[in-house]
């Protein structure tokens, strides 16, 4: 496994970051268990969960089951970097989310409780919360590194300006501030070429990107649809999706059987090689899923077909890329 630095820090990750929201859900249990196992096998040293995943079953569910995945031993606590997240609510309690100090505080608590740790490497702000102030999540986030309870802080679905604003006031404070941004991009997706990659590569910030098949659009949703092997890609994001690019992604699939690859591997192969990306969150229900993420490692593109996928899938119009 190659591994690459989380933004501007000295942290060492893993280009592919195991997701889990799938864990327990869309899979058994014992094949959550399982496939944490195999992605630690295969070096996959970052893993991503938020407080309310496992929604389905209850609220926490999946930070209870990570945690029962560590208690099994064998030194898988130390061999991870894990993170998690805070913002949506776990009860109808009027302060129980958003980014308040006291539901910062109080909800990095309930996760190392449910986690079975006694601390978060990257503690991640789910979404921006436009009635807290800066100065009041600093301070609850400072507060958290002092005792020992996280270790850095990361962002997730924020607008570039919302990464501006928070690292002036961290700046000022002598904080290291956000050292991650966790956005959906895809090639379906590019919006964030816009101004979100831009600020993140300013600001020394690693971008982690979510959903990078789009929900399975391309994973080779219309050649599973034919087969009738079609199960994220039938719904969700990707069916709304497909019904917009449907000749797109025919054209992709096309390109990619030339090109002897599966979709999903030249999707993961075209986002690592994105500038700015750290690492592609992959939310896999199979082990298969998860060797077939790893290929992407091994088998960069080449740029006449990055030219292509360009084609397929314009950038915005207006993508500052410089270099």
């Amino acid at each position: 496994m190659r591994y690459v630095n989380l933004g501007r820090t000295a942290l060492r990750v893993s280009p592919i970051c195991l997701g889990t929201l799938n864990l327990g859900v869309r899979t058994t249990r014992e094949e959550g268990l399982a496939l944490m196992d195999r992605a630690l096998e295969e070096g996959v040293n970052f893993f991503d969960t938020a407080n309310h995943y496992g929604w389905q079953v209850h609220k926490g569910f999946t930070e209870e089951l990570i945690g029962e995945w560590f208690a099994r031993g064998g030194g898988r606590r130390e061999r991870v970097v894990l993170g998690t997240k805070v913002f949506h609510p776990m009860t109808d309690l009027p302060n129980d989310g958003g980014l308040s100090a006291r539901h910062i505080i109080a909800s990095c608590e309930a996760s190392l409780r449910r986690l079975r740790t006694d601390c978060i490497d990257l503690f991640q702000m789910h979404h921006i919360d436009r009635t807290a102030p800066w100065q009041e999540v600093w301070q609850a986030m400072e507060t958290l590194v002092r005792q020992g309870k996280i270790r850095y802080v990361g962002s997730s679905n924020f607008a570039g300006w919302h990464l501006a604003a928070a690292q002036g006031e961290a700046g000022r404070r002598n904080f290291l501030g956000i050292v991650s941004e966790q956005c959906v991009y895809n090639l379906v997706t590019r919006h964030a070429e816009m101004e979100l990659i831009p600020a993140a590569r300013a600001h020394g910030i690693g971008v982690l990107a979510w959903s990078p098949l789009h929900g399975g659009l391309l994973g080779g949703a219309l050649a599973k649809l034919r087969r009738g092997t079609a199960v994220k890609s039938a719904q969700g994001r990707a069916q709304v999706a497909l019904e917009h690019h449907t000749d797109t992604i025919a054209s992709y699939e096309k390109f990619c059987a030339e090109l002897g690859r599966e979709p999903a591997d030249v999707a993961h192969s075209w986002l690592l090689s994105r500038p700015g990306v750290t690492a592609a969150v992959i939310g896999p229900r199979t082990t298969d899923h998860l060797t077939r993420a790893l290929t992407a490692l091994d088998d960069p593109l080449d740029a006449e077909v990055s030219t292509h996928l360009d084609e397929l899938f314009p950038p915005p119009a207006a993508t500052p890329w410089t270099d």
